[in-house]
């Protein structure tokens, strides 16, 4: 079965990415009402959510190598394994230092299954359905990021906040377990072989000076890191404005339920308005709601805000894979994947370090007008990006010289 075969591949995939993403989703929350409740401030959490980027922040080229020159399925259950003890671990640590050190391993794991998950998905799809393939891939992300802050929020509370917060952890570490139950023959034989199996390895220069990689890999970079500030400081904000737990485990959620809808209808939507104006819009209208978060709005207008902010952070991430695997050079989608996801770790340290500095100085809600300040720069980024990758217009013109070569001949 060649790229655009059967795809009972691509569903088995989404329920183990669902489990997976389920147990971050509730354990990044988790992991910060357990540091309050061991004495932890705004700029201690910030770090460890830091921390749990450092790790993939220098593993993700290696990894992405590794893949293009070998098999995509066996990073996914090494993924699961880390992000199941990263979670349970993070439970029974003691000190705020070694749930850093946990954190980390579950961020470890988390990237070890999405490369590997991400490369899958753009080596047994075909050109044309790379778009709605990464879309329904994303929906698997977006109903961890539903049920995981929910199951969090039924969790914890009460006088409790350390141990029920551990329990949160632990439940997250068996939850991400399930995610082995997918994971059986999810690799066709036949199309496990990469491109640059037996060729030359791509520089990272090459793969960044292709035009659409750097786009691609700024707006995911914004879009992830507006995505994770949301998960660690809506808690902090909620016990600033006296917001239950279990009520922000529901707007975390909620949020989460609007990219999948989001998600669902993106085929449409491109159809419409094209991929360059789809992200740039979306893009400039999660800014405007990021900075609105700051504001000291009612429960219901923070929903309402968060359910449209949800839709629109929904298309980056599928169209950013997209646009990175269709303008990588053959033989480096996996590496070029490698390098979006070094971006994101990379704003996952940066952002919730300058997060953490912003909120002490400022407030805790100052740190969403910063992520509405990235999100307005990667709007003008995104209005640059080609459409299509520089690549495939160079390929066509090329074709065109040839025909009109050949013509002149009298070969056709």
């Amino acid at each position: 079965m060649g790229p655009g075969g059967n795809r009972g591949w691509l569903l088995r995939l989404v329920i183990a990415f669902s489990f997976a993403q389920g147990a971050v989703s509730m354990a990044r929350p988790a992991v910060s009402y357990r540091a309050l409740a061991l004495g932890a401030d705004e700029r201690a959490i910030g770090v460890i959510a830091g921390v749990y980027a450092l790790l993939p922040l220098f593993a993700a080229v290696p990894l992405g190598r590794r893949t293009d020159h070998g098999r995509c399925a066996p990073l996914l259950p090494v993924g699961v394994v880390l992000i199941a003890g990263g979670c349970a671990l993070s439970g029974l640590a003691g000190s705020l230092w070694a749930m850093a050190v946990w954190s980390g391993v579950m961020g470890l794991g988390h990237l070890c299954f999405v490369i590997g998950a991400q490369s899958l998905v753009a080596r047994q799809s075909a050109p044309h359905e790379q778009d709605r393939n990464f879309g329904h891939f994303t929906i698997g992300a977006s109903l961890g990021q539903l049920v995981g802050p929910i199951a969090a929020g039924f969790l914890i509370g009460g006088r409790d906040m350390a141990g029920t917060s551990a329990l949160a952890l632990v439940v997250a570490g068996a939850g991400a377990a399930v995610a082995f139950t997918s994971l059986w023959r999810i690799e066709d034989r036949t199309t496990s072989k990469s491109p640059a199996a037996q060729g030359d390895h791509v520089p990272v220069r090459r793969i960044l000076r292709a035009r659409g990689v750097p786009a691609g890999i700024f707006v995911s970079l914004a879009v992830l890191s507006a995505t994770d500030i949301l998960t660690a400081y809506l808690p902090v904000v909620g016990e600033h404005r006296g917001i239950a737990p279990s009520v922000v485990g529901l707007l975390l959620s909620l949020r989460a339920a609007a990219t999948i809808a989001c998600r669902l209808v993106l085929t449409p939507l491109l159809r419409l308005l094209g991929r360059t104006v789809l992200l740039t819009v979306t893009c400039l209208s999660a800014a405007v709601l990021c900075a609105g978060i700051a504001l000291p709005v009612p429960v219901w207008a923070l929903a309402l805000m968060l359910a449209v902010l949800g839709f629109c952070l929904g298309v980056g991430q599928p169209l950013s894979m997209t646009t990175v695997v269709q303008a990588a050079p053959d033989g480096a989608r996996s590496t070029a994947l490698a390098l979006r996801l070094t971006g994101n770790r990379l704003g996952q340290v940066a952002a919730p370090a300058a997060a953490g500095l912003i909120a002490g100085v400022a407030g805790v809600a100052a740190p969403f007008v910063m992520l509405g300040a990235l999100l307005l720069v990667s709007s003008g980024v995104a209005l640059r990006a080609p459409a299509k990758p520089a690549e495939g217009g160079a390929a066509t013109s090329a074709g065109r010289r040839l025909r009109r070569s050949l013509s002149r001949k009298g070969d056709i």
